[in-house]
């Protein structure tokens, strides 16, 4: 992933983060290496790390909390992909126990009344892992401020969304 071929560190990023989607533990030894790609001014190894790490973070949570700043600022100014895999890390991070749950869960709700209204669908069932019994009505109530804002198939898909989240 260090070499200073563009084109085979790419490759190998892309490889890394295919194993971590069949079995995250398989690249867990490398997520210090993820983090510090978060800091890369190529895009594509950015996004290939965030996808990385949120692989990692429905086996290793504790190493994703301890890096919660990195990966929201991935979250704040990534591109559209790896705005997506920043939240799906986080919400796999805040699934893990309440104490990031309580820390991470009310800065994904955040996000949800601040995003664009398009996203919220997509970025509602990102979050859906970390949404249990404690937390289900305030996912509930934050996609119904949001309901307004859509119509036809993202009014159909939330309010799916938060049908399951009833269940919960």
């Amino acid at each position: 992933m260090w070499n200073d071929n563009k084109n085979i560190h790419a490759d190998c990023m892309n490889v890394m983060y295919e194993i971590g989607r069949i079995d995250p533990k398989l690249i867990t030894p490398y997520a210090g290496d993820f983090i510090k790609f978060l800091k890369s001014k190529h895009h594509n190894m950015v996004q290939g790390a965030i996808t990385a790490l949120s692989e990692i973070a429905k086996v290793k949570p504790d190493f994703i909390f301890k890096h919660l700043d990195e990966i929201k600022k991935v979250k704040e100014t990534g591109t559209e992909i790896s705005v997506n895999k920043s939240i799906s890390a986080l919400a796999y991070t805040a699934a893990a126990n309440e104490e990031y749950s309580k820390v991470i869960f009310p800065y994904l709700l955040q996000h949800l009344l601040s995003c664009h209204h398009k996203e919220v669908p997509e970025h509602a069932e990102r979050i859906l892992p970390a949404v249990n019994e404690n937390n289900n009505f305030e996912f509930i109530k934050t996609l119904e401020k949001r309901l307004e804002e859509l119509s036809g198939s993202d009014f159909t898909r939330l309010k799916k969304i938060i049908r399951i989240a009833e269940k919960i």
